[in-house]
């Protein structure tokens, strides 16, 4: 039998939409859309339900692991929604090696709502959820994409990405970011960047990075321009330059800027970007742990001023984000430290798997980074631009600002005025025992713990002027517990100076 081409195979849970949006996408491809249950049930001869009340669920995996394979090897094969609990089977999950592997991620509640009472496995409610529960790191592992379970319109837009992840030898995972002012994919694998994977795309690239990252680096594009590195470079002077190259190099609204580099290169690249004639896209290509586990999500751009950091900033979010966790192999173990902040930051916002994996204190794998990045991403679709749960992604970074100002951007890597800025919202937050966990794991990976070159009393003018703060007060983040993270906390000023003093 000959090679069987890629298909879209659509995964998930119970309720998670995965019918519609197989036709939807063979619609748009103009193809046929299969369905395991409705082949199922056809061979059954009776509805599923029925089936499964009389011969048991042991005797029904059996019948509909025949069905499955039996799909998955025909030769005109190019969309497939699979029944939920198909993928339990060795042998089905060997034949979608051959396939990309849509998931899409339902919340319970969704679920339940939509699937209880006429399926056998959507009965019990308690039953539900643990076998939701009990599937979702199955789905997650199998998965060539993430899709959220959303409408037919969102599967449509991704179908691009969706299609590149198919053409791909490298075959990179696609998660899909969501944000009221628009939807983007996010690729992740080995390789891409020494394999000079883009999002397809028509336009012309305007490549930035800096001579760091430009010397390990070396994008082709039509247009190239490498700034200096560090956070000192990230001012109102630096995006001058960068916008008269742009001009200069005759850049249009049709073309594409590529941000190649850590989170400087990112928020100067993302703000050229939003402003250089009213807009234009950018793609952005994170070469750092900071960079690839926070600051390339969720359409953050921003420019540095002497009275506070990202004092100048937009909101534009990216087309597309290239995440290739071969680049951190470049990085020097100072910055691969400093990124491991903000790993421990979103895995105590996360809680759950993400934190109890991180709380090992083993390496940063791939599914660190990936866990790190679901999690950004789902915070950013609902609360685009600060109004709510986003706040919670600022848990440490209130004080690491002000510390990073008060220094002039020089003493610290971003990354390290987190770790300091994370112990002291651990101490505000009441939780000494945590506090000290967090702070071994930061010793583990050579952070500081201790401020070193700036006295607390520096640090409160630049606390004070935090551009978070809308009242008399500036509003803190606090963590309960991992996974229970609250913003909006105004703490009486004594508490923040005694946090600070028990930093130095």
């Amino acid at each position: 039998m000959g090679e069987v081409a890629p298909a879209l195979v659509f995964a998930g849970f119970m309720g998670a939409g995965k019918s519609s949006a197989a036709r939807s996408v063979a619609a748009e491809l103009g193809v046929q859309a299969l369905d395991s249950d409705h082949e199922l049930e056809r061979e059954l001869g009776e509805p599923i339900e029925s089936w499964f009340d009389r011969n048991g669920e042991a005797a029904f995996r059996k019948r509909e692991e025949e069905v499955v394979l039996r799909l998955l090897e025909r030769p005109d094969l190019r969309v497939l929604a699979l029944g939920g609990g198909s993928l339990s089977s060795e042998r089905v999950q060997e034949a979608l090696r051959r396939h990309v592997v849509v998931y899409l991620d339902v919340e319970t509640e969704a679920a339940w709502h939509r699937a209880s009472g006429g399926r056998p496995l959507a009965r019990d409610r308690n039953r539900f959820e643990q076998l939701h529960e009990e599937r979702r790191p199955l789905y997650e592992e199998l998965a060539d994409a993430w899709l959220p379970a959303a409408d037919r319109a969102t599967v449509r837009l991704a179908l691009p990405a969706m299609a590149a992840v198919a053409r791909t030898h490298a075959r990179p995972k696609l998660l899909w970011a969501t944000a009221a002012s628009g939807d983007y994919p996010v690729f992740f694998g080995h390789g891409l960047i020494a394999g000079g994977f883009f999002h397809p795309d028509d336009g012309r690239r305007f490549v930035l990075s800096d001579r760091n990252v430009a010397s390990v680096h070396p994008f082709g594009g039509d247009w190239q321009h490498a700034m200096p590195a560090g956070e000192q470079a990230k001012t109102p002077s630096q995006a001058e330059l960068v916008l008269s190259a742009m001009a200069n190099a005759g850049v249009t609204r049709a073309d594409l800027l590529t941000a190649v580099g850590g989170g400087v290169v990112g928020d100067i690249g993302g703000f050229c970007a939003a402003v250089y004639q009213r807009g234009i896209r950018w793609v952005g290509i994170p070469t750092t742990l900071v960079a690839q586990v926070d600051s390339a999500f969720g359409g953050k751009t921003g420019v540095d001023l002497p009275e506070g950091k990202n004092y100048m900033g937009v909101y534009h979010q990216p087309t597309a984000v290239i995440v290739d966790p071969d680049a951190l192999a470049t990085l020097p173990p100072a910055e691969l430290g400093a990124g491991y902040a903000e790993v421990v930051k979103t895995a105590l916002i996360a809680g759950g798997r993400l934190w109890a994996r991180v709380r090992r204190g083993g390496e940063i794998d791939d599914e660190t980074i990936l866990g790190c990045i679901q999690t950004k991403l789902s915070v950013v679709a609902e609360d685009e631009r600060d109004g709510g749960r986003r706040q919670v992604l600022n848990l440490g970074h209130t004080i690491a600002h002000a510390i990073e100002s008060a220094t002039s951007y020089s003493r610290y890597r971003h990354g390290e005025a987190v770790a300091l800025g994370l112990l002291g919202a651990l101490r505000l937050s009441e939780r000494p025992q945590l506090r000290d966990e967090v702070e071994r794991l930061f010793a583990g990976r050579g952070l500081p713990t201790r401020l070193d070159g700036v006295r607390p009393d520096e640090i409160l003018p630049f606390l004070e002027r935090d551009k978070k703060r809308t009242g008399e007060r500036v509003p803190f983040v606090l963590v309960d517990q991992p996974g229970v993270v609250t913003p909006g906390n105004e703490l009486d000023p004594r508490s923040v100076a005694a946090a600070l003093e028990e930093l130095a």
